[in-house]
C-alpha cells in the first residue's frame, strides 16, 4: 500500500482507534451488549399491538372512547356466533344455551355490554336463514390485556356446546389471531432468508469466512433492535407489523454496509497493505458512505414519525432503530473481526469445488491467489485481462451514454407506465379479509357479512353530548333520518347527559357512499345545546385519510430537505441532489403500479394467496414510500460517492461515470437481490399487508438497482455533463469546510482540470495523469487524493477482488 496510508494511520478517528488497536475487546465488549440485548428483547412481539390505523387525535376515535366507556354494547369487539345446524334459532333448546352462553359470559371478568339476538330480538343479530345468530360483548382494556382475555375465555366458550356450534370473532379476535399469524410467519421468514442469504453471499464473496460476517453483522442489528423496541413499548403504543421491517431492513442494510466494508478491505489487502493499516483506510473511505447512507435511509424513515397512526409511527421506530444498529455494528463490530481476520478473510474459498482448476500464482496482498490474472496493465497481460472484474458494467455504461437520449426516454417512459395504475387506486381500512382464509376470526366475519341483514359491522355512531331536551334528540333523528343513504336509524340511547343514535348505511361499510354520509352527519345542524361527533368504521377511514393527507405535506419535505441537504454535503453539486430525488421517486412507480394492479385488482391474488378487498389500507402507500425511497438512496450514495471520488481525482466527468459503475453496479445488484430475498421472505407471510411490504419493496429494491442505477443514472448523467458537479461558489465554499468525501483527504476542486484520455474500457487512471496534475497544482491536499486513490484503484487486481466482482456481475 502507499505511504498515504503508513502515514495516515496517526489520524485515525476514534473507533477506528479503537478497533484497530483493541479489537478482541471491541469484540467482547459487542458480544456482551448483544446478550443483553437478547434478554430485553424477549418476549417484545407479545407486547407489541396489531391495531395502530386509527388517528388519535381524530373525532371518531374520541367517540368511540366515549361511548366504550359509557355504552360499552355499543361498541361490542367480541361476537359469539352461534350455529344451531339444521334447527332454528329461535329453538327452545337452542335459545335455553345461548341464554346460558349469554350469562356466563357476562360473569367472566373484563367482559361488559353483553348482549344477544335472543335478549334483544334484534333482526340485525340473526341471520336471514335463521341458522345463525350472534351473541355480543365488549372486551376491555388496551390491545394486550383484550387479547390475554380473549385467550382465557376462548376456549370456554368456542366448539360443540349441547345443541349448538360456537365461533369466536369480532374485531378483538382478528386482531389477536393477526398478531399470532405474524409471528410465525416472521419466524418462517427468517428461517428462509438466512440460509437463502448465506448461500448467495458464499456466491458473492467466495470465501466462506467473508460471507459468514454480513450476516452476523446483520443479526447482532435485528436482536439490538429488538430490545430498543421492547423498551418503546413501555413508553408507546408499537406495531406489532413493524417487527417485520425490522428483520428485513436488519438483514437487508447490514448486508449491504458490509458487503461495501468487506469489499474496500479486500481491495486494500489486495494493495499491499496490513490489516490494520486497511482497516483504518476502509472506515475513512467505505465507512464513510455507510455511515452517510445510514443517515440518508433513517431521514427518509423519520418521516413518518410526523403521522399520529402508532402504526405509521413504529415503523419509524423499528427503521431507525435498525438502520443505525446496522451502521453502527458494521462500523465497530465489522472492522474489530477483520482486524483480526487478516488474509484470512479469503479463506475457505467454497466455489473451488464447483469450478475446474485454473493456474493460480502468488499475488501481491501477502499470499493472496491470482487466478491466471497479469497485472492490470502490466506488459504481456494475457487476454483474460479482457474478463477483468466489471468489464460488463463498464460496457454497459459506454453503450448508455452513447444513446443518452433514447436510454433516458425509454427508460422514464417505462417507468411511468408501469406507474399508471395507481391513479385509480382507491383507500380503505384493514379487516378480517387480511387473514388466511381458514382463520376462524375471519369465517366468523364471513358469516356475518353474507348471511346477515343490512351492513354488520358498518353501522355509523352518533354521539350526542350535553343537556337536551327528548325534543332536541328527536329533532336531530328526524335530520339525521332525511340524509341520503340512510337505511335506518335507531335510538337514541341515553345514559345522563349523553346520546348515541346507531346509523344504517345503505350502501357498503366503507364504500364511497358511506364516507360521504360521515361527512354529511358531521354537518347536520344540531339544538346548541348538542356536542354531536361521529364514529365507526368508515368514519374512522375517513379521520385516517385526512390526517394522512394533512401530514403528507410535512413528511416529503422532510424526506426532500435532508435528502437534497446530504447529498450535497456528499457530492458538493446542486444538481445531483435534484437529480437523486428525482430519479429515486421515479424508480418507486412500479411498485406502487403493483400496488393497485395485483393488490386492489386482485390480479395473482390465487398464485399470492390473498383475497382482494377492492381498496388498500391508507396508510401503506405512505409506508412504502418512505422505506423504499430510503432504500433507493442507500444504493444512490453508493454509486455517487464513488463516482465523486473518481472525478475528485481525474476531472474527467464520462469516465467518473463509468467509473462509479464498473466499481459498484455488480456490489448494488448483488446487494440489491439479497434485500430482495428478504423482503419476498417477509413477503410470504399469510397476512395481506405483510405480503404487500414484502413483495412491493422487493420490486422497488429490484427496480431501482438494476434499471434506475444501471441505465436512467449514467444517462441522465450523460446528458447533464459536467455541469452535473457545478455548484455556485458559495455553496462550493461551504462544501469544502464542511463536505464529506469517501476520498482519502477533502474533496478538490477539479471543475477547471483538464480531462484526461479516457482510459481504455473505463479502467481506473493511473495518478499521475495530467488530470491529477492538474488537480494536485489547484491543491496539495487533492495530489494526496489523487495518490491514494490511485493506490486503491490502479493495484494489480486480486483472487479476492476478482471473484468479488466476477460473482456480482449482472
Amino acid at each position: 500500500m502507499s505511504e498515504v496510508n503508513r502515514s495516515a494511520s496517526p489520524q485515525l478517528g476514534g473507533w477506528t482507534r479503537f478497533v484497530t488497536a483493541r479489537p478482541r475487546l471491541a469484540l467482547l465488549a459487542a458480544l456482551v451488549i448483544t446478550a443483553l440485548a437478547v434478554f430485553a428483547g424477549s418476549g417484545v412481539a407479545d407486547r407489541m399491538g396489531s391495531g395502530g390505523w386509527q388517528a388519535p387525535d381524530a373525532e371518531s376515535t374520541y367517540a368511540s372512547e366515549v361511548l366504550a366507556r359509557e355504552f360499552p354494547a355499543s361498541q361490542p369487539n367480541l361476537l359469539l356466533l352461534v350455529d344451531s345446524g339444521s334447527a332454528s334459532v329461535d329453538d327452545p333448546d337452542v335459545a335455553a344455551e345461548a341464554g346460558r352462553l349469554a350469562k356466563r359470559l357476562d360473569a367472566e371478568p373484563g367482559v361488559s355490554g353483553v348482549g344477544s339476538y335472543w335478549a334483544t330480538r334484534s333482526p340485525a343479530l340473526r341471520s336471514e336463514d335463521g341458522h345463525e345468530a350472534i351473541i355480543a360483548a365488549r372486551i376491555g382494556g388496551d390491545e394486550k390485556t383484550a387479547g390475554e382475555t380473549l385467550d382465557r375465555i376462548a376456549p370456554e366458550f368456542a366448539g360443540e356446546r349441547g345443541p349448538v356450534t360456537v365461533s369466536v370473532g369480532g374485531p378483538v379476535a382478528v386482531q389477536h389471531e393477526m398478531q399470532t399469524i405474524i409471528q410465525e410467519d416472521l419466524l418462517r421468514a427468517e428461517l428462509i432468508a438466512l440460509p437463502v442469504t448465506l448461500i448467495l453471499l458464499v456466491m458473492v464473496f467466495g470465501s466462506a469466512v467473508a460471507a459468514l460476517l454480513p450476516l452476523g453483522v446483520g443479526i447482532v442489528a435485528i436482536l439490538c433492535t429488538n430490545a430498543v423496541l421492547r423498551g418503546l413499548t413501555e413508553l408507546t403504543d408499537v406495531s406489532v407489523f413493524a417487527m417485520n421491517l425490522t428483520t428485513a431492513l436488519g438483514l437487508g442494510l447490514a448486508i449491504d454496509y458490509a458487503l461495501f466494508i468487506v469489499r474496500r478491505f479486500r481491495e486494500e489487502l489486495a494493495g499491499g497493505a496490513d490489516p490494520r493499516t486497511a482497516v483504518g483506510t476502509t472506515l475513512r473511505t467505505a465507512g464513510r458512505t455507510v455511515l452517510f447512507s445510514a443517515l440518508t435511509v433513517a431521514v427518509s424513515l423519520s418521516a413518518m414519525l410526523v403521522f399520529p397512526q402508532y402504526f405509521l409511527r413504529s415503523f419509524a421506530y423499528a427503521g431507525i432503530a435498525v438502520v443505525l444498529l446496522a451502521a453502527a455494528a458494521a462500523l465497530i463490530l465489522l472492522p474489530a473481526a477483520l482486524v483480526l481476520l487478516g488474509h484470512r478473510i479469503n479463506s475457505l474459498d467454497l466455489r473451488r469445488v464447483f469450478r475446474p482448476r485454473k493456474k493460480r500464482v502468488t499475488g501481491a496482498a501477502g499470499g493472496v491467489p491470482s487466478e491466471g490474472k497479469a497485472e492490470a496493465g502490466a506488459p504481456g497481460a494475457s487476454a483474460d485481462a479482457d474478463a477483468s472484474p466489471g468489464r460488463g458494467w463498464a460496457r454497459l455504461a459506454a453503450l448508455v451514454m452513447r444513446r443518452a437520449p433514447v436510454f433516458a426516454i425509454v427508460t422514464t417512459v417505462g417507468l411511468l407506465l408501469l406507474g399508471l395504475p395507481f391513479l385509480g387506486v382507491k383507500f380503505g381500512t384493514a379487516d378480517d379479509r387480511q387473514l388466511p382464509a381458514g382463520a376462524e376470526s375471519r369465517v366468523v366475519q364471513e358469516h356475518i357479512r353474507d348471511g346477515f341483514p343490512g351492513s354488520p359491522g358498518g353501522g355509523l355512531e352518533v354521539l350526542a353530548e350535553g343537556e337536551g331536551s327528548p325534543a332536541d334528540h328527536a329533532e336531530l333523528k328526524g335530520r339525521i333520518e332525511k340524509l341520503p343513504g340512510v337505511l335506518r336509524v335507531e335510538g337514541p340511547v341515553a345514559e345522563g347527559s349523553t346520546a348515541y343514535y346507531n346509523v344504517l348505511p345503505e350502501g357498503e361499510a366503507v364504500g364511497e357512499a358511506t364516507q360521504q354520509l360521515v361527512r354529511d352527519l358531521r354537518a347536520v345542524p344540531s339544538a346548541s345545546s348538542l356536542d354531536v361527533s361521529v364514529t365507526g368504521t368508515a368514519a374512522v377511514l375517513v379521520d385516517s385519510k385526512d390526517a394522512i393527507a394533512d401530514r403528507l405535506p410535512w413528511a416529503l419535505a422532510i424526506i426532500v430537505v435532508v435528502t437534497l441537504l446530504l447529498v450535497f454535503l456528499l457530492t458538493g453539486s446542486v444538481l445531483i441532489p435534484l437529480q437523486a430525488v428525482v430519479l429515486n421517486a421515479l424508480s418507486l412507480t412500479a411498485m406502487f403500479g403493483a400496488l393497485v394492479w395485483v393488490f386492489q385488482d386482485g390480479n395473482l391474488s390465487g398464485l399470492l394467496g390473498f383475497t382482494s378487498t377492492g381498496d388498500i389500507e391508507t396508510t401503506l402507500p405512505v409506508l412504502m414510500f418512505c422505506v423504499a425511497f430510503g432504500l433507493s438512496m442507500d444504493y444512490g450514495v453508493f454509486l455517487i460517492s464513488r463516482m465523486k471520488e473518481e472525478y475528485d481525482r481525474t476531472g474527467d466527468h464520462e469516465h467518473s461515470v463509468t467509473f462509479g459503475l464498473r466499481h459498484t453496479g455488480g456490489l448494488i445488484t448483488a446487494a440489491a437481490v439479497i434485500l430482495a430475498v428478504v423482503m419476498v421472505a417477509i413477503g410470504t407471510s399469510r397476512v395481506t399487508s405483510t405480503k404487500m411490504l414484502g413483495l412491493g419493496i422487493a420490486l422497488a429494491v429490484l427496480m431501482d438497482a438494476m434499471v434506475v442505477r444501471g441505465l436512467l443514472v449514467p444517462a441522465v448523467m450523460k446528458l447533464m455533463g459536467r455541469s452535473t458537479w457545478w455548484a455556485p461558489a458559495p455553496l462550493r465554499a461551504f462544501h469544502r469546510r464542511f463536505g464529506l468525501s469517501e476520498g482519502e483527504s477533502a474533496p478538490a476542486a477539479v471543475a477547471s482540470a483538464p480531462a484526461p484520455a479516457p482510459a481504455p474500457d473505463g479502467a481506473a487512471v493511473p495518478a499521475g495523469t495530467s488530470a491529477a496534475a492538474s488537480a494536485a497544482a489547484h491543491s496539495p491536499d487533492a495530489a494526496q487524493s489523487a495518490d491514494a486513490a490511485g493506490g486503491v484503484e490502479a493495484g494489480p487486481e486480486t483472487a479476492a477482488d476478482t471473484d468479488l466482482a466476477k460473482s456480482a456481475r449482472c
